[in-house]
């Protein structure tokens, strides 16, 4: 696996001691204070023509014609806050991405807060002003949501968010592990393992010589280009929980074929390779925020990873399509030998997003 230099070191983000309010149970209690909460706090920072506020549900205008896409996703990660990153910017992007893979443009976010009692305001605060501003990076609105507030030890480290993703798909997108053929090549956005580390060093507390920063991203302009470029696209997959090798394996598996790995080829930082050793992790098996695969027609590789690099500088071919090995993924390692990839069979980094 390929690597870069290191750098400078790796700050913790521990939360401040509260010195202001307290989320409070009456907060979720659908009366005033539960009103004083969205009018001043998420109101505000969500603001959009959209915003269902005196009503129970935002109506939306489609932009196009198209299909509507559809997703939804929960984050329970702990710490908060980590290195590039907190809870309400995964909640955005890993909604946000879970559309663009699928071919469509984000357009709008619900979301749902599970807040514990005694959760500091301005914590909630700063979550919220990051999904906003994540929000406007992605260009996506959050146009509707939900509170509730649970005691005190039920919500683990203090707040849960699920996001419901609305995008549209153009006439005609079908991506998926069934387009994919034997020859076809698999490209990788970027580096591998950054947000799993980097969300491991804050909560075992590790110190590094070199920075471990998430790269917690919104996929969507990447996503975008190829597509507007007329790149013939089989299937793409944005690599969360279980890293590279899981989402490898379900394509793989969903499509019948095989894969072939060339693990040198896959970028790996030098700090994040380092870590890896040392807490004998597998940079394939960590969790990324802000990385896909895109499976793409062989012919069209050198002008797919041209349309990718301005969005993904270390883009780059990391594999191939066959039929010699139906549903594995098979890793030819830098020493010239092959070894088998699967999923993990456990949880390697528990409340990782």
């Amino acid at each position: 696996m390929s690597t870069t230099a290191p750098s400078a070191s790796t700050a913790a983000c521990p939360l401040p001691a509260p010195t202001g309010p307290l989320v409070e149970r009456a907060h979720g209690g659908g009366g005033r204070r539960a009103r004083v909460l969205l009018e001043t706090l998420f109101a505000p920072a969500f603001a959009s023509p959209e915003q269902a506020v005196d009503t129970d549900a935002a109506l939306l205008d489609l932009p196009a014609p198209g299909r509507l896409a559809l997703t939804t996703d929960s984050f329970v990660v702990d710490p908060l806050f980590f290195p590039g990153g907190d809870i309400g910017r995964l909640a955005v992007y890993g909604t946000v991405n879970d559309l663009a893979v699928s071919g469509a443009r984000p357009l709008w976010l619900a979301a749902g807060f599970i807040v514990e009692e005694g959760l500091p305001l301005e914590t909630l605060r700063r979550v919220v002003d990051a999904m906003a501003e994540a929000a406007r990076e992605a260009n996506v609105r959050v146009v509707t949501g939900d509170t509730k507030v649970v005691p005190r030890g039920q919500a683990g480290g203090g707040l849960f968010i699920n996001t419901t993703g609305v995008g549209l798909a153009a006439p005609g997108c079908a991506l998926g592990p069934a387009a994919m053929a034997p020859g076809d090549v698999v490209l990788l956005s970027g580096d591998v393992g950054r947000h799993g580390v980097a969300v491991m060093s804050v909560r075992e507390g590790l110190a590094f010589e070199t920075p471990l920063v998430s790269d917690c991203a919104p996929l969507d302009r990447a996503c975008a280009a190829l597509l507007q470029a007329g790149i013939p696209v089989r299937v793409m997959r944005d690599l969360t929980r279980g890293g590279l090798a899981s989402a490898l394996v379900e394509l793989a598996e969903a499509s019948g074929l095989g894969l072939l790995l060339d693990e040198a080829a896959v970028p790996v930082s030098a700090e994040v390779g380092a870590a890896c050793e040392l807490l004998g992790l597998d940079p394939l098996h960590v969790a990324c925020e802000g990385r896909f695969v895109a499976v793409v027609a062989a012919e069209e590789a050198a002008r797919a990873l041209t349309v990718l690099r301005p969005h993904a500088p270390r883009a780059a071919c990391v594999g191939s399509v066959t039929s010699a090995h139906p549903r594995l993924v098979v890793a030819r390692t830098a020493l010239g030998t092959e070894r088998v990839v699967d999923m993990l069979s456990g949880e390697q980094l528990p409340r990782i997003c």
